[in-house]
């Protein structure tokens, strides 16, 4: 089990294993030193090992292009990217989610072994977007990736969410966790994103619908890591993907210490070497890593019944 951390701990001493990632193929000091007691690792070597799949990725929103995707999935080893193209505007047409669900379609057709895609959705338009789901579940799509437009617990997400718990397929939510000053809880994004979720939502949701599966998206994108994990800690159908780019060092043992190791997922949300350096760095077993790079997501793709081997 790993050790009890405190808050000042988990916020420290978390550059070495990202700069090492950035730097190449060769970290100083980091092996048992030869005659001239330097000596060098190959992380790229070890980061590579590990099978991946990036839980939580995105294209180009206005081209559609994935190129970048494969370069840097090429680069770190990552097998398989879930790609979306969720909106951040409220006013989040039909046409406009229909326009990035088509983009994703094609570049999961032009990539196919390489990448699959999520649905994105507006609940304020049920019709249109229960129509949508089957679409693009028909063309390939295996979960729903969605943003601020309602809460994750509000009433209009019900029929969503009872499709997707008919589909088996998981559910992303951008999920928002201010960090507080002396016991003071900041309001969350109240002018830009008053409709964010926040763990709260999530535990609410996840309490009425036990047999979906919702995956927290960011964990390690600059909120209160602590907070969100006490919170969601009882529910286990809640994931958490550690994408961000904030790297706070430890922030897996934290989720490890109190999700477990079945509920963490690997997603990078465009922020690679911070991702893979959040895991590398970690106190996991290798069996552990094994898991959050690769085998927790991919249980979940096969239990909606999509299997890449």
């Amino acid at each position: 089990m790993p050790k009890t951390i405190n808050r000042r701990e988990f916020l420290t001493d978390s550059a070495l294993s990202g700069a090492g990632i950035l730097l190449g193929k060769n970290l100083i000091g980091c092996s048992s030193a030869g005659a001239s007691g330097i000596s060098s690792f190959d992380i790229m070597k070890e980061v590579r090992k590990y099978r991946k799949i990036d839980s939580n990725a995105h294209i180009n929103p206005s081209t559609g292009d994935a190129g970048s995707l494969i370069n840097n999935a090429d680069m770190l080893g990552i097998e398989k990217m879930l790609i979306s193209v969720p909106t951040e505007t409220g006013s989040l047409s039909p046409q406009m989610f229909i326009e990035n669900n088509d983009k994703v379609i094609r570049a999961v057709k032009k990539y196919p072994d390489r990448l699959t895609g999520k649905v994105t959705v507006n609940p304020l338009y049920q019709k249109e977007s229960l129509e949508e789901i089957n679409r693009c579940v028909n063309e390939g799509l295996v979960g729903l990736k969605v943003f601020t437009q309602v809460k994750i617990n509000d009433p209009l997400y019900f029929p969503v969410i009872e499709k997707f718990i008919d589909l088996k397929m998981i559910i992303q939510m951008h999920g928002e966790c201010q960090l507080g000053v002396g016991g003071y809880r900041m309001k969350y994004d109240i002018n830009e994103r008053p409709n964010a979720s926040i763990p709260e939502d999530f535990a609410d949701i996840a309490r009425r619908y036990p047999e979906g599966m919702f995956q927290f998206a960011h964990i390690g994108g600059g909120g209160d890591v602590e907070y969100s994990c006490k919170i969601i800690k009882d529910h286990p159908n809640i994931f958490v993907d550690i994408s961000g780019s904030n790297n706070e060092d430890r922030l897996v043992d934290f989720c490890l210490e109190y999700l477990g190791e079945g509920r963490i997922l690997f997603g990078t949300d465009g922020s690679y070497y911070q991702a893979v350096s959040s895991i590398m760095s970690s106190g996991t077993t290798e069996s552990q890593k094994k898991k959050i790079f690769f085998d927790n997501f991919f249980n979940i793709l096969k239990t909606g019944g999509y299997d890449f081997t």
